[in-house]
């Protein structure tokens, strides 16, 4: 089973895979710019900031602004290293990424493989929190998207890894169950998940990484004594941010939409910090690209800029939930 696994993600990867207008090479200036960047925001805010609340008092709150401002560069880091983006060598790619993600709270290895799969089954019965499916009471359909938005996709992967705690055949029971469908397609993603679930080496880094989160942040509580809720709502406003920008780029999109993706437009001065997240159609087409490569493919052509504002449709997710497509 778990060479069936590994060969099922090694699949997934490769079915993304798109055949680029031309081979871009990785910015390294950009991308050890970011990592200064967010490396000095964790630091800041596992160390610096208790000792400056301590000091200063409330005004060293303002803190939280960058620190939030940035989750979307964080997530970007660990998005580069997932496409093998971030740097040219394997191991330190992997190995960034994942003190990335373990700095974040998030298992690697699951967002990972999830994102993969995202790629190759986009918008499918799985990946649409915003369609109500018809078996869920209509009430609790909405409040679980809404749920969704608020931090409740960031909670889900913080407690995930706890999952490859549990024997390898319960958790292949209850993903099973999860994921049943009587479509071909359904199947297949049934299949490849329940891999992933029962493959032993992942399930021992998801769980040693998970430890390493925990214990990490453990002791940033401990530092940070009377003033743990500064830290407590800097995650959870982070995770927030995290939860309506995965869901953005697919929110309300029809199946035949080409990628099942959108672009959107921004001022210039927010793509560093979404690392073109913007771009998210053009991401989706061209999955091997850097980050960098996006704006110039837009700029060829017109259509590929993004007809919406993307902060506008950030907020427009919470007026329209329950749409079948």
């Amino acid at each position: 089973m778990d060479m069936e696994a590994t060969a099922a993600m090694d699949g997934a990867q490769a079915a993304i895979e798109r055949r680029a207008p031309r081979r871009v090479p990785i910015d390294h200036r950009a991308n050890l710019a970011l990592l200064g960047l967010v490396t000095s925001a964790v630091l800041l805010q596992l160390l610096a900031w208790p000792w400056l609340l301590r000091q200063w008092g409330a005004p060293a709150l303002w803190l939280m602004l960058p620190l939030v401002m940035l989750t979307p560069t964080h997530w970007g880091l660990i998005h580069e290293s997932i496409h093998g983006q971030l740097l040219p060598q394997r191991r330190l790619n992997e190995g960034l990424g994942r003190t990335l993600a373990i700095a974040f709270g998030l298992p690697y290895d699951a967002v990972r493989f999830g994102h993969l799969m995202h790629h190759r089954y986009t918008r499918e019965a799985y990946d649409r929190p915003d369609v109500h499916d018809g078996t869920t009471h209509p009430l609790l359909a909405r409040i679980g998207y809404y749920a969704h938005l608020l931090g409740g996709l960031y909670l889900a992967e913080l407690a995930l890894p706890l999952l490859a705690f549990l024997p390898a055949a319960w958790v292949s029971r209850l993903v099973a169950n999860r994921l049943r469908s009587d479509e071909r397609v359904g199947q297949d993603i049934q299949r490849l998940f329940v891999g992933f679930a029962a493959n032993q080496d992942r399930r021992s880094r998801m769980r040693r990484d998970w430890i390493m989160s925990v214990t990490l942040y453990v002791c940033a509580f401990y530092l940070y004594g009377p003033w743990w809720p500064a830290l407590a709502a800097a995650m959870f406003l982070r995770g927030v941010w995290l939860s309506i920008a995965d869901n953005l780029p697919h929110y309300d999109v029809k199946l035949h939409e080409p990628q099942r993706a959108r672009n959107f437009r921004l001022a210039a001065i927010w793509r560093p910090v979404v690392m073109n997240h913007h771009l998210h159609r053009l991401h989706h087409q061209h999955p091997t690209l850097p980050w960098t490569a996006l704006p110039a493919l837009a700029h060829a052509d017109a259509e590929d800029n993004g007809d919406a504002s993307y902060f506008r449709a950030a907020f427009r997710q919470f007026i329209r939930f329950g749409r079948v497509h």
